[in-house]
C-alpha cells in the first residue's frame, strides 16, 4: 500500500527531481562541443567540404584551390571537395559568406592578401572582421607579381627603359586587378619609387586587365607569375620586372626590381586557408596537417610551382603571424595612398 504524500512535500518531491534532470541535461550539453570535436576530427570529413574562392574560374586564387581541392580529395580517401567560386568585391562577397557559415569544417576559404591584410585598411566598414571571425588554417602559397607590358605598344624591354618612356607619355597608367588588391597598392608603390604618380585603372577581372594591356588602354600592369608566364612566353607580354625577393624559377630570365636599382620594391601577395570562427580546434588542426601534407607532396608541390606559385604549407601560428604582421605593412600603403574603397 502507497502512503500519500502531503501537497508541500509532494510540491518538494517534483521540484528536486525536475532540478535533477536539469542539471544533468546541462551537464550533457556542457560536455557536447569537446565530444563534437573529438568524433568530428576522428571522423571528417563525413560528406564534401565545400572551398569557397572569392575568384573567378582560371584566376590565380583558382588555379591553387583546385589543385588543394584534388589533393585534400585523394588524402580523404576521394571525399568530395567542391570548390565554389564566388567572385566579387575583390573577395569580399566570399569573405562576407563564409564569415557567417556553420563552424563545422565543411565551409572553407581560401582566403588571400586582400581580403585579409588590405580590406581593414581600405574598407571605413567590413562586413566581417578578419581577425575575429576566422581561423587561420595555413598559408598554402606566396605569388610573386611581375611588371607586364604590351611589347606592341610599350618600347621597353626592363625598368630603366620603361621610366623613361613613362616621362616622355607624362603619364604612368597602370592596370590593376581591382581597386584595394596588391596589384594597385603595388603599383603606388613603383610609382613612389620612381618618382612618377601613377594613375590607376581598376578593372573588374583579370580578363578585362589582359584585354586592357593588349589593347594600349593601360601602360602596364602587376600580374601575378602564375597568370602572365604563358603570355610572356608566348610573346604577347614583356615582364620588365619580378617583385620577388629572387627570381622566379617560372621566369628565371626576369630580373627583380632590387637588381635593377629598386632595393626596396619587393612585394607579393599569399593565399591561405581559413574557417570560420568557433570552428572546432581539433578540426582545425586536422585541417592544418591534412593542407600541410597535401601541398608538401611531391607531386602537389611540383604542381602549384609549375603554375607559378611559391608552396609554403605553413601551421597555423605561422599564417596568424603572418596576417598580422601584413596588415600593418598594408596598411601603411594604404594610409600613404589615402585611398578608400568605400
Amino acid at each position: 500500500m502507497t502512503t500519500a504524500l502531503p501537497a508541500g512535500a509532494r510540491r518538494r518531491a517534483l521540484a528536486a527531481a525536475f532540478t535533477t534532470a536539469t542539471l544533468a541535461a546541462l551537464g550533457s550539453l556542457c560536455g557536447a562541443p569537446q565530444a563534437y570535436a573529438q568524433a568530428g576530427a576522428s571522423a571528417y570529413p563525413q560528406r564534401p567540404v565545400r572551398l569557397v574562392v572569392g575568384f573567378p574560374a582560371g584566376s590565380g586564387p583558382d588555379i591553387v584551390a583546385r589543385l588543394l581541392a584534388q589533393k585534400l580529395s585523394e588524402g580523404w580517401g576521394n571525399q568530395g571537395v567542391v570548390v565554389d567560386n564566388k567572385p566579387g568585391a575583390g573577395g569580399l562577397i566570399a569573405a562576407s559568406e563564409v564569415a557567417r557559415a556553420q563552424p563545422d569544417g565543411y565551409t572553407l576559404m581560401l582566403g588571400e592578401t586582400g581580403q585579409l591584410a588590405i580590406a581593414p585598411s581600405s574598407y571605413s566598414k567590413l562586413a566581417y572582421d578578419p581577425k575575429k571571425d576566422f581561423v587561420p588554417v595555413s598559408q598554402v602559397v606566396t605569388s610573386n607579381f611581375m611588371l607586364v607590358a604590351n611589347p606592341a605598344k610599350v618600347p621597353a624591354r626592363d625598368v630603366k627603359q620603361f621610366v623613361e618612356w613613362s616621362r616622355a607619355q607624362k603619364g604612368l597608367f597602370m592596370g590593376t586587378f581591382g581597386a584595394g588588391t596588391p596589384g594597385h597598392f603595388g603599383a603606388f608603390l613603383f610609382g613612389e619609387a620612381i618618382g612618377l604618380k601613377p594613375e590607376p585603372v581598376h578593372y573588374k577581372t583579370t580578363g578585362d586587365a589582359l584585354g586592357g594591356l593588349f589593347g594600349g588602354d593601360v601602360s602596364a600592369a602587376f600580374a601575378s607569375v602564375g597568370l602572365s608566364a604563358a603570355n610572356v612566353k608566348a610573346g604577347k607580354l614583356v615582364a620588365l620586372a619580378s617583385s620577388g625577393e629572387t627570381r622566379s624559377p617560372t621566369l628565371p630570365d626576369v630580373p627583380t626590381f632590387r637588381e635593377q636599382g629598386y632595393p626596396l620594391l619587393a612585394f607579393n601577395s599569399w593565399f591561405g586557408i581559413v574557417v570560420p570562427a568557433r570552428t572546432p580546434p581539433d578540426i582545425v588542426a586536422r585541417l592544418e596537417a591534412d593542407i600541410r601534407k597535401a601541398v608538401q607532396s611531391a607531386d602537389g608541390k611540383a604542381k602549384l610551382e609549375e603554375a607559378g606559385f611559391g608552396v609554403t604549407g605553413t601551421t597555423a601560428q605561422e599564417f596568424s603571424r603572418l596576417i598580422a604582421a601584413d596588415t600593418v605593412r598594408w596598411g601603411k600603403a594604404v594610409a600613404a595612398t589615402g585611398f578608400k574603397a568605400d
